[in-house]
């Protein structure tokens, strides 16, 4: 028997969702998106409110990629829209299955000049795999549909639709039949590309992989790590493939990675981009292999070997099955490991280090110390942020996030809201650096209105760090780039609802986060930190 649904448009586009596991709504309050919220709260869908537009895609962003599904983030019309077209392009940009609905200014009176009437969609377009208007009240439930296979289907990105005040308050001429399967279709790699990229890897004689974000939201981590350890091949993560493997495993590497891509003969890339963060692809003389989840994400400026092309977890449980020739890579991995101890103790010390300015290094040496395993850690900022990617090591899949190659600020609260609505009982740590903290930190209200405890750690050198030294180095002179020293971020926590406090010595730390971690609030630990202390930079920006 078909299901069917009936009521306000509202009620339609919500009941679309229900089979791909939409339990929640991240909103800011417009009349245009009533009836979503109506339909919401009879639903028994959690809805959760912010302080700014973007804050809202950035926390259907965190669920989405943190659970592996669709989530869903409503905008009102115009302002609200635009509002979050930085947040849905991070989504395109990051590969996460985002839904934005958006309010829309009535049809009938369009081109009169209606409060907020814009069209949306040719703004969303360039940054969506699909962007439409949805015209008639009986289409939502086709069409919400449609926009949530879209962002599932091949490489995942986010989907909008927008819908005029008319069709979303409306109400069919009848039931409405809803859709009954929700899993996107498998798309199988060509396997002699894939038999290819086993053959290289298993006869390399010093071969590398590097894994990235896909691994993850592809539900690949087991078959990557199987792959790894039956071609006996090192592996180097990136993104949310942080963690795949256990930093104790002894083919997981992060500090070596120069050294591996410098000296390797074949070098994998497997579900993430060869951009900026990996040299584009060019590593050397190295034969390049790149693994991605749909042919649409193979490189163009740069020819692999081979590029296998399908579902991530099939192809590397090819590349674990694979029982062909190979070459020993024994001596390979103890070179590795020999750079790795060294470059661990270097972090040790760097992690240890004392004076009366605080290192960003002595920051991430303490936090080490408290996080657990399975805490969530969010980077939010650009120097500061750096410092975690290097010194901090998830152990656990699933459990770094960051803005990616699209670098957009302002991520910090909402991927918070979004990780902790996701794991009510873990640690949520956000690294935010204090220009980052000018993006979004209001939305700490929004936390504390909401109880959704987080700890924030701010990493206070008074300074744009990404572009001061940068500038200096250019130019021998900088503009633009100082905040205020020692602003008292704690301050405007506590002032929000939230608590905290400034460190100002590096022995004061300890204590700071224990109480951050302890209190059941959202917390900021205000860190004032060294301005002199830059980031060394290898990456290319263009």
């Amino acid at each position: 028997m078909t299901e069917t649904i009936g009521g306000h448009g509202g009620d339609l586009a919500l009941a679309a969702l229900r089979g791909f596991g939409v339990n929640e709504l991240f909103t800011l309050s417009g009349g245009h998106i009533f009836p979503l919220y109506d339909a919401a709260r009879r639903a028994g869908l959690r809805i959760l409110d912010v302080r700014h537009e973007q804050s809202a895609v950035f926390a259907a962003e965190a669920v989405a990629k943190l659970q592996r599904r669709p989530a869903l983030a409503a905008l009102t019309a115009g302002p609200g829209v635009t509002n979050g077209v930085s947040a849905v392009t991070t989504a395109q940009f990051n590969g996460s299955p985002v839904l934005v609905f958006g309010g829309r200014a009535p049809s009938w009176r369009w081109g009169a000049g209606s409060l907020q009437e814009l069209d949306h969609v040719p703004l969303l377009a360039p940054v969506t795999k699909h962007a439409g208007t949805v015209l008639d009240t009986e289409d939502i439930v086709d069409a919400v549909y449609g926009a949530a296979m879209t962002a599932i289907t091949g490489h995942k990105g986010p989907s909008f639709l927008d819908f005029p005040l008319e069709v979303l308050y409306g109400h069919p001429e009848g039931p409405v039949p809803l859709p009954r399967v929700f899993a996107p279709p498998v798309i199988e790699a060509d396997p002699d590309d894939v038999a290819r990229a086993a053959a290289l890897l298993a006869g390399a004689e010093r071969p590398a992989i590097i894994a990235g974000s896909d691994v993850y939201t592809g539900d690949a981590v087991g078959a990557l790590r199987a792959a790894a350890e039956n071609l006996r091949v090192p592996v180097y993560t990136n993104g949310m493939g942080r963690g795949s493997l256990p930093p104790e495993h002894e083919l997981a590497f992060s500090k070596s990675r120069r050294a591996a891509l410098s000296d390797a003969d074949v070098v994998a890339v497997v579900g993430t981009a060869l951009d900026f963060r990996l040299n584009f692809g060019d590593f050397g003389a190295a034969t390049l292999v790149h693994i991605v989840d749909d042919p649409g994400q193979r490189a163009t400026h740069i020819e692999p070997e081979v590029s296998p092309a399908g579902d991530l977890r099939a192809v590397l449980t090819a590349l674990a099955d694979y029982a062909g020739p190979r070459a020993d890579h024994d001596d390979w991995i103890e070179q590795l490991r020999e750079i790795e101890d060294s470059a661990r103790e270097d972090d040790r010390l760097a992690c240890e280090a004392d004076g009366d300015l605080i290192r960003p290094s002595r920051v991430y040496g303490e936090l080490r110390k408290v996080l657990d395993r399975d805490a969530v850690t969010i980077g939010d900022g650009g120097d500061f942020v750096s410092y975690a990617g290097r010194y901090l090591e998830p152990a656990t899949p699933g459990c770094w996030l960051d803005p990616g190659p699209y670098g957009c600020l302002g991520t910090g609260m909402g991927y918070a809201m979004g990780a902790r609505y996701t794991y009510p009982d873990r640690q949520i740590c956000v690294l935010l650096g204090d220009g980052a903290a000018g993006f979004s930190l209001m939305d700490v209200e929004s936390l504390v209105r909401q109880n959704l405890p987080v700890v924030i750690v701010v990493g206070n050198n008074g300074i744009w760090g990404l572009e001061k030294h940068p500038m200096r180095q250019l130019y021998g002179y900088d503009v633009a780039a100082d905040l205020q020293p020692g602003l008292r971020y704690d301050d405007v926590v506590k002032g929000l609802g939230g608590a905290g406090e400034t460190v100002a010595k590096a022995g004061d730390l300890s204590g700071a986060l224990n109480r951050a971690f302890a209190s059941g609030v959202p917390y900021l630990v205000n860190v004032l930190t060294d301005p002199a202390d830059a980031y060394p930079r290898s990456s290319n920006l263009a």
